[in-house]
């Protein structure tokens, strides 16, 4: 059955920085239906929201800098409203902090803190994890999980990066099933053999795993994201990985 793909637009970063308006119009003429965005490079509300229009692509989140959500909060929010974006992403923190018990938990506090006031606006906030808040822990539990037992789900919904969940030795489809209802966003990435990024589809995540227990569990879109293309182009990174999902039959 088919799903919703989305593309992180980190993997266009380069393309993004020369020319916005021509990378969505590519990723829109691939098959993606959605984008989730990482900066705006410099263009207006106005001028995104014209481009999400021109092109039919929904704005499905957006990674926003926790230096941005401490300092900007307001300006962050209402940027987001006037492009019809309501789900803002905070992406990476620094990993000394899950290394410290009381530097992760006064993050752990400061984020739930954020995601009330984004809540407060109509608008939905959640925290993507890399790898490194699996491999460390806080009063004996796997750090990641400490942050969403310990916060409130409606105020920190999780982002689950499905490679680097597998890639910090744990279980993707067992973290689908524990947050589930918790998820309506994941990053869709592939793993090389060696570990590497890889082209959704050409690697060894379980792809038709992925979307069975994600669709159970309440995933809304899966994001396309390839941090580090070695083989090709990042354009023609993205193509494969649409065309994979098309030969799949998921898209």
């Amino acid at each position: 059955m088919p799903v919703q793909i989305g593309l992180q637009l980190y993997t266009l970063r380069e393309e993004c920085a020369r020319n916005l308006v021509e990378t969505l119009s590519k990723v829109a003429e691939l098959g993606y239906r959605g984008v989730e965005f990482a900066g705006f490079y410099g263009c207006s509300a106005v001028e995104v929201s014209r481009m999400l229009q021109e092109f039919n692509l929904h704005p499905i989140a957006s990674h926003v800098s926790i230096d941005d959500l401490r300092q900007r909060l307001p300006e962050v929010l209402e940027f987001h409203r006037e492009i019809g974006c309501d789900y803002i992403v905070c992406p990476w923190v620094g990993p000394q902090l899950f290394r410290d018990g009381n530097r992760a938990r006064a993050l752990i506090g400061e984020l739930e803190e954020i995601g009330k006031t984004v809540g407060q606006r109509g608008m939905r906030f959640g925290y993507h994890n890399h790898a490194f808040e699996l491999e460390n822990r806080l009063d004996g539990e796997i750090a990641l999980d400490a942050l969403y037992r310990r916060t409130e789900a409606s105020a920190v919904l999780a982002e689950l990066d499905l490679y680097w969940i597998r890639r910090a030795g744990e279980d993707e489809l067992a973290y689908l099933r524990r947050y589930a209802g918790r998820i309506p966003v994941v990053h869709l990435k592939d793993m090389a053999e060696d570990g590497f990024f890889a082209e959704v589809g050409t690697g060894v995540m379980d792809l038709d795993g992925i979307f069975a227990v994600g669709n159970t569990s309440g995933v809304q879109w899966y994001v396309v994201e390839q941090d580090e293309c070695r083989h090709h182009s990042s354009l023609e990174s993205v193509k494969i990985s649409m065309e994979q999902l098309k030969e799949r039959g998921w898209v």
